[in-house]
């Protein structure tokens, strides 16, 4: 583990590991490393990509077989919820929500067969950097998704667009 890493262990979903993040700021501007291959959460590398999500619209529910992401929050802010239905799990239906942005830099580790969406907050969009262990399969994806109002995931996402949401 890298020395000053600060990792923040439970009450979290079996498998979610959170590293807090630090902006290092000089008269420039500011640094925040994000992902090192040194890091004890770090197992592969597989791709890197962005995805934006606009106010008031959720991004999820799905989840990964093989895949472990690697989410970031680079712009806005953004509201990350991972929820886990894997019955085998010491925390089967537990619920984690993560406010996520500069202002609270943590990378969020989510690992296989747990749901997981986010939204921006606020009226600004979330930028959400993923990097994943997996390259994406076009052909054949590793994504599993649910609806984000699903009965079966007992979360409530608030006040958002349900006829974009998805």
């Amino acid at each position: 583990m890298k020395t000053g890493q600060k990792i923040l262990k439970p009450p979290l979903i079996e498998g979610v590991v959170v590293k807090q993040l630090k902006a290092i700021p000089d008269g420039r501007g500011k640094l925040m490393e994000i992902l090192r291959s040194d890091d004890e959460i770090f197992e592969r590398f597989g791709q890197a990509y962005v995805t934006v999500c606009k106010p008031r619209v959720v991004k999820g529910w799905h989840y990964h077989k093989a895949q472990v992401d690697h989410f970031v929050c680079l712009q806005g802010k953004a509201k990350v919820v991972l929820y886990d239905p894997r019955a085998h799990s010491k925390t089967y239906q537990a619920i984690n929500e993560f406010a996520i942005g500069w202002e609270n830099p943590l990378l969020i580790k989510i690992p296989t067969l747990v749901y997981h969406g986010f939204t921006a907050l606020g009226n600004q969009e979330a930028m959400i950097l993923n990097i994943p262990t997996e390259v994406y399969h076009h052909s054949k994806p590793d994504e599993f998704r649910a609806d984000p109002f699903a009965r079966e995931i007992p979360y409530d996402w608030g006040d958002v667009d349900r006829n974009v949401s998805r």
